[in-house]
């Protein structure tokens, strides 16, 4: 799931409204999409990772070459950190690639979270909105269900929807991904939540990008 395969067109984006409507008139559930490009900006995890390469480094350096002076290898440990550090500054891209994947994960699930309160997806008067979301620098796609569906469905119909968005986005099909998990989200949804008469939509029906 990489970055620069998943630009969305203007199209992409009607398409997955479209969805969204469609999927909600199943039901009294809504359903909220986000795509981050990335959920954090990675500079001061991958300096100190760069750092920690730096320092094994300079001790193998000191093993191998035991007659190095203590100043030329305390100058070569900081011409070392300093290149990183211009490096991650000048091609942030580079950055993800010092970062341990588990903790890019924890990034982008506490940015979920983050989306699915400020966007209010938890304030809907019956507790069953939900919001799937991708995070494409980190590859990865969370579904996060407020406790009214979340008591209902089984994790493993989730994960379902997350394989869906992930295989997609691997193939740098993110939109159709978005489509199919909609679709599952609006079943899941209607099982559990029918559609109300006269009950207006409460969220947004669209994809943010952030």
């Amino acid at each position: 799931m990489e970055q620069n395969t998943h630009n969305l067109s203007a199209r992409d984006h009607e398409d997955i409204t479209a969805a969204i409507r469609l999927a909600e008139k199943k039901t009294s559930g809504e359903i909220y999409a986000v795509v981050a490009h990335q959920s954090d900006d990675y500079f001061f995890v991958s300096g100190f990772m760069a750092g920690v390469w730096s320092l094994v480094l300079g001790v193998i350096v000191a093993l191998v070459l035991p007659d190095i002076r203590a100043i030329e290898l305390a100058l070569a440990l900081v011409a070392s950190l300093t290149s990183f550090l211009l490096a991650f500054h000048f091609f942030p891209e580079w950055r993800l690639l010092f970062v341990p994947k588990s903790l890019g994960y924890r990034r982008a699930s506490g940015n979920a979270v983050r989306q699915f309160l400020a966007h209010g997806i938890h304030a809907t008067s019956d507790r069953s909105g939900i919001l799937i979301f991708v995070s494409l620098a980190e590859r990865y796609a969370e579904v996060v269900a407020d406790e009214g569906i979340n008591s209902k469905v089984a994790q493993d119909e989730w994960n379902e929807m997350v394989a869906t968005l992930t295989q997609h986005a691997a193939k740098g099909e993110l939109a159709a991904g978005y489509l199919k998990a909609i679709d599952q989200a609006g079943d899941l949804l209607a099982a559990n939540f029918p559609p109300v008469k006269g009950q207006n939509s409460e969220l947004d029906d669209r994809l943010v990008e952030i």
